[in-house]
């Protein structure tokens, strides 16, 4: 009995949250990611047998699943526009620091570690791309706003790796002494992550003329090449998320083209984000959430108001306005998916600090997971970007 109930966990919790995701989002416009954590979030409070534990290869099914939609993010990634409007890039890489230097300040007020601090104040740069990108896709949403928040999105998510890397070489360093462990740990992965992403995004054109390959197919393979990242990125401790952010901008400086229908790898994209999200949420341990309510509030705070602030102020500068700064920076308000995995990653290359990490933030995660996209959508909304007609 015990055996069947474990095995009917996921499809009962998969099928719950799909059936819970559509209704809400008919009746009232809820995101249907949304719906999907609020469900990983229930499953894991009445601990479900064989939720996260039981069935292997978890981890790496979810780190595909993200993969294939910071692949798709990093397509979308126009780097001409920087060269045109380098203050985008500038602002990008500006509240990266600020939020991170604030968040760091703010953390010290809690009886935190130096390391933990660290790692926190690296996370919360990061914005959710799996979050951001399903609410974008399913609004239809297009114009500056939409064009910016992508954009800044990627830069956040890649300097929240940078960041969490160099973290890591210092862990390593300061435990063990070891300088050469510290930059492997560090430095090897980030480059060679970048390097392995960026090799198969010059290939992948080359490829797809040689076997003349029908538009589409083209799904089909670009599927495959990350499910083939991934696995890379696993074998030789790489970062997938990084690798795959990195092809998706290649390949699209390659002039490989998507069409709108093949957006979110259709239906197997669906499926793998419904998953996601339920994995996620499944991963958070309720026993942890109510112990740091306050740290949790006070970061969201100080990394919305970050966010916020460093749009408004740079939004002349960067040919927008401090109207649309402010939706800008409150659509960014996603980000635990990318930083929950990031965590795991780190845990399963044996980072011991990470379990410390995820349970300080447990509550800060649970309503960046479960509120973050309503406020993404509700922001795209006020921009007037969304392009969504009554069903």
């Amino acid at each position: 009995m015990s055996f069947l109930l474990q095995s009917m966990a996921w499809p009962l919790v998969l099928l719950v949250a799909w059936f819970l995701g559509e209704r809400l989002h008919e009746a009232a416009r809820i995101p249907r990611v949304s719906s999907y954590v609020a469900v990983g979030l229930l499953a894991s409070l009445i601990n479900l047998p064989g939720l996260t534990d039981a069935v292997p290869g978890l981890p790496f099914l979810a780190n595909v699943a993200l993969s294939l939609i910071l692949f798709e993010l990093g397509y979308r990634i126009h780097l001409r526009w920087f060269r045109h409007n380098p203050w985008v890039l500038v602002l990008g890489l500006v509240e990266s620091v600020v939020t991170f230097s604030a968040v760091y300040l703010v953390s010290g007020f809690f009886s935190l570690s130096t390391d933990t601090r660290l790692i926190v104040a690296a996370l919360s740069v990061s914005a959710s791309p799996a979050g951001i990108l399903r609410v974008a896709n399913e609004l239809r949403s297009a114009g500056q706003v939409t064009e910016r928040v992508l954009h800044l999105c990627a830069i956040n998510c890649l300097v929240a790796v940078l960041a969490l890397k160099l973290v890591v070489g210092y862990w390593y360093l300061s435990t063990s002494g070891d300088l050469v462990m510290a930059a492997f740990g560090s430095v090897h992965v980030l480059v060679t992550s970048v390097a392995v992403g960026g090799l198969l995004g010059m290939a992948m054109p080359a490829l797809l003329r040689a076997q003349r390959i029908q538009e589409r197919d083209v799904t089909l393979v670009f599927a495959l090449a990350v499910v083939l990242l991934t696995t890379m990125a696993y074998g030789f401790k790489l970062s997938p998320l990084l690798a795959a952010l990195t092809f998706g901008i290649v390949a699209r400086e390659r002039r490989v083209h998507l069409t709108n229908a093949q957006r979110g790898f259709g239906t197997a994209g669906d499926l793998l984000t419904l998953f996601l999200f339920v994995y996620i949420a499944a991963l958070l341990d309720w026993s942890d959430v109510g112990g740091g309510v306050l740290l949790g509030l006070a970061l969201i705070a100080v990394r919305t108001a970050s966010k916020v602030l460093c749009n408004v102020a740079a939004a002349r500068l960067s040919g927008s306005t401090e109207r649309k700064g402010l939706l800008t920076g409150l659509a960014l308000t996603p980000m635990s998916a990318f930083a929950i995995l990031l965590l795991e990653q780190s845990r399963l290359y044996g980072f011991e600090p990470a379990q410390q990490v995820l349970t300080a933030l447990a509550f800060m995660m649970l309503v960046q997971e479960l509120f973050g996209p309503l406020v993404t959508q509700r922001a795209l909304n006020a921009a007037a970007e969304t392009h969504v007609t009554q069903e």
